[in-house]
């Protein structure tokens, strides 16, 4: 048993039956059901039948006024005795019902030294990140800053973690990175988010909707984030689709293939974000990153060295730009190769792995089946020579 727990303990001892009586006449009937089974499951000590049904009354509608009451009076009781996570979870969904911002914090900040972190280090975690949470929420940055990084040293050390702890995690870390308009690590944090929970069911069409549009906007302007594969293949993404972003959607395949044309078809939609039209020369340079790269892709791998003149055609750059955008390639490692100053060529070995578009697909098909006839014409050369040396 914690110390915060033993001094926990010297606080006046509650009447439960008493205290049920009187939630009995002091709340609507639908409710009753549920002080009822709060007396038999605790009379009978049936701990995790008592959990269950306590969040089952959490969750409902009507139990809105009486829920900081029934946990901070009834649930304190035997709380040393619940599941560590469902108690912070439990604590969690009633701190939403304390309106001021100090008593919010002040309430999880109670609890946090109340549970047992060593039995239950996934509870920390998931308290701490919603602890961050509330401090972001109310301005603190470099309190939620200071959470996180608790939050992390715990999460990091732990093996087969609840999905709705790391989703807890990732979700306050994403919110931190967009406060701090970080749009990689908001990109990254987010993701991962999403990949803890079951966004159909967990979140709303308006917050994904929300999440779709940051998530874009993050890779656009993320200045480390060239490949948009896992975002493309997300159906996060189907949330722009008939609402006023669905031009951003096409945006993403835009830049993903690098179509420059289409780019500049789509630049007069940019005020509608003024973020975008704010960054309009880093996106240009961004695209013709990604035209470089798909330029390089469609080329056959012995077919590889190109002129800064084909590079300046491909991307629409003066000549005199072209050797700054490869070395720019290659410091973000787009791209492996050299450069030859003298012949002005670069020579490319390696392109980034990438998703490909239906489009891009075909090219890939095209490819292949030229290299599949070229095999079939060597094999018809070299047959019959094989069969007289036989």
């Amino acid at each position: 048993m914690s110390t915060s727990m033993a001094v926990d303990s010297g606080r006046p001892k509650l009447d439960v039956d008493e205290y049920l009586t009187t939630a009995l006449s002091a709340t609507p009937q639908e409710l009753h059901m549920f002080f009822e089974s709060f007396r038999n499951l605790h009379n009978r000590k049936l701990w995790h039948q008592l959990t269950l049904k306590l969040l089952a009354f959490f969750d409902h509608p009507l139990s809105k006024p009486y829920r900081v009451d029934v946990f901070e009076r009834f649930v304190r009781e035997f709380e040393n005795r619940l599941n560590q996570q469902r108690l912070v979870e439990m604590g969690v969904k009633v701190s939403r019902e304390i309106d001021n911002p100090s008593a919010h914090l002040q309430f999880l900040l109670d609890l946090l030294g109340r549970i047992d972190t060593k039995q239950s280090p996934e509870s920390e975690v998931l308290l701490l990140s919603h602890i961050a949470h509330a401090k972001l929420m109310y301005g603190d940055i470099d309190g939620t800053r200071t959470d996180i990084d608790k939050a992390w040293k715990v999460l990091d050390d732990l093996t087969g973690v609840d999905n709705a702890v790391s989703a807890a995690y990732y979700s306050v870390a994403a919110d931190y990175h967009k406060a701090k308009a970080e749009y990689a690590p908001y990109y990254r944090n987010s993701l991962l988010y999403l990949a803890c929970i079951e966004v159909e069911k967990d979140m709303s069409v308006e917050d994904r909707l929300v999440r779709a549009h940051d998530l874009s906007i993050a890779a656009f302007l993320g200045d480390t984030i060239y490949n948009f594969g896992e975002l493309l293949m997300h159906p996060i993404l189907n949330s722009l689709d008939n609402t006023q972003y669905d031009w951003i959607k096409k945006l993403l395949f835009t830049f993903n293939e690098g179509n420059i044309g289409r780019f500049e078809a789509l630049a007069p939609l940019f005020p509608k974000e003024p973020i975008l039209q704010e960054n309009y020369p880093f996106l240009r340079q961004k695209i013709c990153l990604m035209a470089l790269i798909e330029s390089v892709f469609k080329r056959s791998p012995y077919d590889r060295t190109m002129t800064f003149q084909t590079i300046a055609e491909e991307t629409r750059l003066p000549l005199d730009e072209v050797e700054h955008l490869v070395m720019k390639a290659l410091s973000l490692k787009l791209i492996r190769g050299s450069i030859d100053q003298v012949d002005q060529k670069a020579q490319i070995t390696w392109v980034q792995p990438r998703v490909l578009s239906r489009e891009q697909i075909g090219q890939l098909s095209q490819r292949l089946s030229t290299w599949v006839g070229k095999l079939g014409s060597v094999e018809q050369k070299i047959a019959p020579e094989i069969l007289s040396t036989a």
